[in-house]
């Protein structure tokens, strides 16, 4: 497989830590950065490598050479450029939350079918081996059955503007909560009965900090928190019946430790080096177009959508709407 040449759709934080990424996979083309601000756009490409600079998201869909765009705006834009994207020809890696709620996640993944163009999403946990690693230490027995499942991720960003305006779709859960569910949903899988959920709001009517009970139609439970106001230890947990697994960082995991009834280490799993974690949903991304899918193999459709819908109930309970919805 030769090189993929890859465009950045806007030129923010998160897009600095892909590129970053990028300049050190030699399997990449690093074709050309957008934004709005042509200035912008021209410094980001400097900083980083990219052969181009766009100051217009249309400029750089209307580039031949791009193959693959990484969408870097915030989750409330997601929708409109994924259907830029895809309506120009290209394939998307589009980062979290895919969209702002499932009905646009449907319409978005409905169009790359038509268009037989690849949309993944960028929620890089699903893409790390170390989740394949946990998977295989569930499946071992080693702690037996699971009764369930706690994931804590809090960070101090509530002065970010994302985090508290409703028409960037804010909010702890789309930003900070997806990772605590999906960690959920990786161990426990999708067959749930119900949820119940429960947060406190910003002025401006979005969570800073929720909550979230997932009650499974087999009798399992996973307690999934999240919040920018705060600082949590960021650990999965898992409850068994022959002792527990502590998952260091449910956000980008570092680490997988087992132990028995009487609380003792019997074993210890570390993540390979990396160089920031993203590179695994590139290559991905990658291998997924050089095999013609629509799809990636680790974070299908259907998951997206799924996970999508879980958070527009979660969002329904709270009381919480966007003001473009």
């Amino acid at each position: 497989m030769g090189k993929i040449s890859i465009g950045i759709l806007a030129c923010g934080h998160i897009a600095g830590t892909m590129a970053s990424t990028l300049e050190q996979m030699p399997d990449v083309d690093m074709c050309a950065a957008a934004s709005r601000n042509i200035e912008k756009a021209t410094e980001f490409s400097q900083k980083y490598g990219f052969r181009k600079a766009y100051g217009s998201y249309e400029e750089l869909v209307k580039d031949e050479e791009v193959e693959l765009i990484y969408i870097a705006s915030p989750h409330s834009h997601h929708y409109e450029h994924i259907k830029l994207c895809l309506e120009n020809g290209k394939h998307v890696l589009c980062e979290k939350a895919f969209t702002a709620n499932r009905k646009q996640a449907e319409e978005v993944t409905a169009l790359a079918r038509e268009k037989g163009l690849l949309l993944a999403e960028a929620l890089w946990v699903r893409y790390m081996p170390l989740v394949k690693t946990l998977r295989e230490v569930i499946d071992s027995g080693v702690i037996g059955e699971i009764s369930m499942v706690t994931a804590n991720l809090h960070y101090l960003i509530d002065h970010v503007q994302r985090e508290y305006d409703p028409a960037l779709a804010g909010g702890a859960l789309l930003d900070v909560g997806i990772y605590a569910l999906n960690f959920a949903l990786i161990v426990l899988g999708e067959d749930i009965d119900h949820i119940t959920c429960d947060c406190q709001k910003f002025d401006t009517g979005v969570d800073r900090q929720n909550s979230i009970i997932i009650n499974y139609r087999n009798g399992k439970m996973a307690v999934c928190n999240s919040g920018s106001s705060g600082l949590s230890d960021r650990k999965g947990i898992l409850y068994g019946r022959k002792g527990f697994i502590i998952v260091e960082n449910v956000n980008n995991p570092e680490s997988i430790t087992v132990y028995n009834l009487n609380r003792e280490v019997v074993a210890c799993y570390d993540a390979p080096k990396q160089i920031s974690g993203y590179e695994y949903e590139v290559r991905a991304c990658a291998d997924a177009i050089e095999k013609g899918l629509v799809e990636c193999p680790d974070m299908t459709h259907d998951r997206t959508l799924f996970l999508m819908g879980l958070m527009d109930e979660a969002r329904a309970q709270m009381g919480i709407k966007f003001p473009f919805e």
